[in-house]
């Protein structure tokens, strides 16, 4: 059981406040960074960051093209931009075509994060109305990483988490409460104690 780098989230309707719920969870000396996508009409203003930076320890902003990831930090994919992370471990920002109608869309994300993190990557797949994440989700998994989805009958949008488990193997199927457990223990190096 190897020691994870990245934390990864993917997340749609609904994630408002499940984000603010798992990320509340979270200690501000986290030690792996957090990106997320969370489907957001282009020319949002920055409200999802602020409204989580007052409910959250860590610090929450939207990613910068090249800047590089740190640990603690959650940084959320722009309004319009698919985000990525680049071999040197820093942010890349895309406005290529959508992907399951979506940019940013989180397999664009998950993918990225895939080839650069391996077995070091965590993929969380949390509620939303589509299937965008569950591709992703499958190549973490098969890279290694491990793939952790929203427990769709606690879920507020099932359908998200529906596709993700329907792809392929998962790791855990949890409430929102416990994925929050999940993660600092397996950033506390205690990986696999938990079932």
């Amino acid at each position: 059981m190897g020691t994870y780098e990245a934390v990864v989230i993917g997340v749609s309707a609904g994630g408002l406040r499940a984000l603010a719920a798992l990320l509340a969870v979270l200690p501000a000396a986290f030690p792996l960074p957090v990106a997320v996508v969370q489907h957001v009409q282009a020319g949002s203003d920055g409200f999802l960051a602020e409204y989580l930076n007052e409910r959250c320890a860590v610090v929450v902003k939207e990613a910068d093209d090249k800047e590089a990831l740190r640990p603690g930090w959650v940084y959320l994919a722009p309004a319009g931009y698919h985000l990525l992370i680049e071999e040197e471990r820093s942010f890349g920002l895309s406005i290529d075509p959508r992907v399951n109608y979506s940019r940013p869309s989180i397999d664009v994300l998950f993918e990225s994060a895939a080839r650069v993190y391996q077995e070091r990557c965590i993929g969380i797949v949390l509620t939303g109305a589509n299937r965008d994440g569950s591709a992703g989700l499958q190549a973490i998994k098969r890279g290694g990483g491990l793939a952790v989805v929203q427990d769709p009958a606690n879920a507020e949008f099932e359908a998200m988490p529906l596709a993700a488990i329907g792809a392929g193997p998962v790791d855990h199927i949890l409430p929102l409460e416990d994925i929050g457990s999940l993660l600092l223990a397996l950033a506390s190096g205690a990986g696999g104690a938990m079932d």
